[in-house]
Protein backbone atom coordinates (compact mmCIF):
# COMPACT_ATOMS: atom_id res chain seq x y z
CA UNK A 1 0.00 0.00 0.00
CA UNK A 2 1.24 2.84 -1.21
CA UNK A 3 1.52 6.20 1.82
CA UNK A 4 2.04 9.67 1.20
CA UNK A 5 4.07 10.96 4.50
CA UNK A 6 3.58 15.03 4.80
CA UNK A 7 6.28 16.40 7.00
CA UNK A 8 6.19 20.14 7.82
CA UNK A 9 9.28 21.81 10.08
CA UNK A 10 8.78 23.70 13.40
CA UNK A 11 10.07 27.71 12.24
CA UNK A 12 14.23 28.27 11.94
CA UNK A 13 15.05 24.47 11.88
CA UNK A 14 17.36 24.92 9.12
CA UNK A 15 20.44 24.89 11.04
CA UNK A 16 18.98 21.36 12.72
CA UNK A 17 18.16 19.73 9.15
CA UNK A 18 21.16 20.90 8.25
CA UNK A 19 22.63 19.18 11.48
CA UNK A 20 20.82 15.93 10.55
CA UNK A 21 20.82 15.55 6.91
CA UNK A 22 23.26 12.94 6.61
CA UNK A 23 21.98 11.27 8.98
CA UNK A 24 18.58 11.26 7.38
CA UNK A 25 19.57 10.74 4.27
CA UNK A 26 21.49 7.16 5.28
CA UNK A 27 18.27 6.68 6.69
CA UNK A 28 16.12 7.31 3.54
CA UNK A 29 18.76 4.95 1.45
CA UNK A 30 17.96 1.81 3.72
CA UNK A 31 14.47 2.20 2.52
CA UNK A 32 15.19 2.82 -1.75
CA UNK A 33 13.22 -0.20 -2.31
CA UNK A 34 10.02 1.43 -0.27
CA UNK A 35 10.76 4.67 -2.00
CA UNK A 36 8.13 5.59 -4.74
CA UNK A 37 9.54 9.29 -4.49
CA UNK A 38 10.78 11.70 -1.71
CA UNK A 39 12.67 15.32 -1.30
CA UNK A 40 11.96 18.50 0.79
CA UNK A 41 8.60 20.83 0.12
CA UNK A 42 10.52 24.46 -0.07
CA UNK A 43 9.74 27.86 1.26
CA UNK A 44 7.46 29.60 -1.76
CA UNK A 45 10.96 31.39 -3.07
CA UNK A 46 12.42 28.22 -3.05
CA UNK A 47 15.45 29.25 -0.73
CA UNK A 48 14.94 26.35 2.22
CA UNK A 49 13.01 23.45 2.92
CA UNK A 50 10.41 23.75 5.10
CA UNK A 51 9.48 20.02 5.51
CA UNK A 52 9.55 16.65 3.50
CA UNK A 53 6.87 14.53 1.22
CA UNK A 54 7.39 11.02 0.90
CA UNK A 55 5.37 9.30 -0.89
CA UNK A 56 6.53 5.06 0.05
CA UNK A 57 4.97 1.60 -0.32
CA UNK A 58 4.78 0.11 2.55
CA UNK A 59 2.35 -3.12 3.60
CA UNK A 60 0.45 -1.55 6.00
CA UNK A 61 -0.12 1.74 8.00
CA UNK A 62 1.82 0.55 11.24
CA UNK A 63 5.23 -0.32 8.92
CA UNK A 64 4.71 3.56 7.45
CA UNK A 65 4.03 4.32 11.02
CA UNK A 66 7.36 3.03 12.41
CA UNK A 67 9.39 4.36 9.22
CA UNK A 68 8.30 7.61 10.29
CA UNK A 69 9.28 7.55 13.71
CA UNK A 70 12.51 6.20 13.43
CA UNK A 71 13.29 9.37 10.60
CA UNK A 72 16.39 11.18 12.36
CA UNK A 73 14.55 14.23 11.30
CA UNK A 74 11.57 13.16 13.58
CA UNK A 75 13.88 12.30 16.21
CA UNK A 76 15.40 15.29 16.58
CA UNK A 77 11.76 17.31 16.44
CA UNK A 78 12.51 19.39 13.32
CA UNK A 79 8.96 18.40 12.20
CA UNK A 80 5.74 20.51 13.39
CA UNK A 81 3.39 17.94 12.21
CA UNK A 82 3.54 14.39 10.40
CA UNK A 83 0.56 13.63 8.70
CA UNK A 84 0.14 9.97 7.18
CA UNK A 85 -2.30 9.34 4.10
CA UNK A 86 -3.18 6.10 1.97
CA UNK A 87 -1.96 7.43 -1.78
CA UNK A 88 -3.21 6.16 -5.06
CA UNK A 89 -1.06 6.99 -7.88
CA UNK A 90 -3.10 7.10 -10.77
CA UNK A 91 -0.31 9.36 -13.06
CA UNK A 92 1.94 8.71 -14.56
CA UNK A 93 0.01 5.55 -16.48
CA UNK A 94 1.39 2.32 -16.12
Amino acid sequence: MIFALVCIDKPNQADVRKEHREAHMAYLRSFNENIVTAGPLLAEDESHSVGSLLVMDFPDRAQAEAFAGGDPFNKAAIFESVVIRPYKQIFPLA
